[in-house]
């Protein structure tokens, strides 16, 4: 399985990290060890969302178009903060 995934930081509750990553478990814990330059500065991170696909072109297909379209961001993020607003 390949996963699109959404991160968000501890740190800074309104920022969000978009990847895709065959291994999510071993991906989550490298972005949070450091290994990331990306999300270096907003540690630590949690998962808030994930998919699951079949193909790696499908999954990296679907994190190009959330970073790319705020058309496919929003709503995403609508549902997500929605999620966590209910956990609080």
């Amino acid at each position: 399985m390949y996963y699109f995934y959404v991160l968000q930081s501890a740190k800074n509750s309104n920022w969000f990290y978009k990847g895709s990553a065959q291994n999510l478990k071993k991906r989550i814990s490298q972005h949070n060890n450091g290994e990331t330059t990306s999300t270096k500065l907003y540690l630590p991170l949690k998962l808030v969302y994930y998919e699951a696909y079949i193909s790696k072109e499908t999954a990296i297909e679907r994190e190009m178009s959330v970073k790319k379209s705020g058309s496919v961001w929003k709503p995403l993020m609508k549902r997500v903060k929605a999620s966590l607003d209910k956990k609080k």
